[in-house]
């Protein structure tokens, strides 16, 4: 091989090394932004999720005086990575009134396995029908043979006009500290 074969043979493999260098950032930059793109709803609602919103759930005349709970399905907008979907149930609460402005509301989930509570009228107190957890109209533990963690999740109340707010949110189920799921 000549000497001059031998220079143009490296000009040449530089060449083509350098033009795929240059083409592998051409064509890994708009690979990124895509993704970037596509991944950004996932991003967004894991940044959005602030610990629940307030969510109208009934009048204050739907609930009556008598301190007893009276559960209401929550109905709001669902939003999930790419689809929205408006007026949906998204969990239950029930609401008790104590006096003519105030109203307390529990999460209907039960803290200890995350399955749907019941108010049981006869014995005046709620009851989870999974592992048999019972919890007493404030939301406290009333058996203390009760597989549950924790009372049942409190939810902050705005009265609004004549209308019951809620702070709805869910919570980890199976722990002993109340932390937002």
């Amino acid at each position: 091989m000549s000497e001059n074969q031998n220079k143009t043979g490296r000009r040449g493999f530089f060449k083509e090394a350098l033009a795929l260098a240059i083409g592998a950032i051409a064509g890994v930059v708009p690979a990124i932004v895509a993704l970037a793109t596509f991944l950004d709803p996932l991003r967004r609602q894991s940044a959005s999720n602030n610990g629940g919103s307030f969510v109208r759930i009934s009048s204050l005349n739907a609930v009556p005086n008598d301190a007893l709970p009276h559960k209401f399905p929550v109905v709001a907008d669902r939003t999930d990575a790419w689809n929205k979907f408006p007026n949906v149930p998204i969990g239950g609460v029930y609401l008790r009134r104590t006096a003519e402005k105030t109203v307390e509301a529990f999460n209907a989930v039960c803290p200890h396995a995350g399955g749907f509570i019941d108010y049981v009228p006869s014995k005046k107190c709620f009851s989870c029908p999974l592992h048999n957890s019972q919890f007493a109209l404030d939301g406290t533990i009333s058996d203390p043979k009760s597989p549950s963690p924790r009372g049942m999740d409190s939810l902050p109340v705005e009265i609004r006009g004549d209308e019951i707010w809620v702070k709805f949110q869910n919570f980890r189920a199976g722990i002993r500290e109340k932390i937002a799921a």
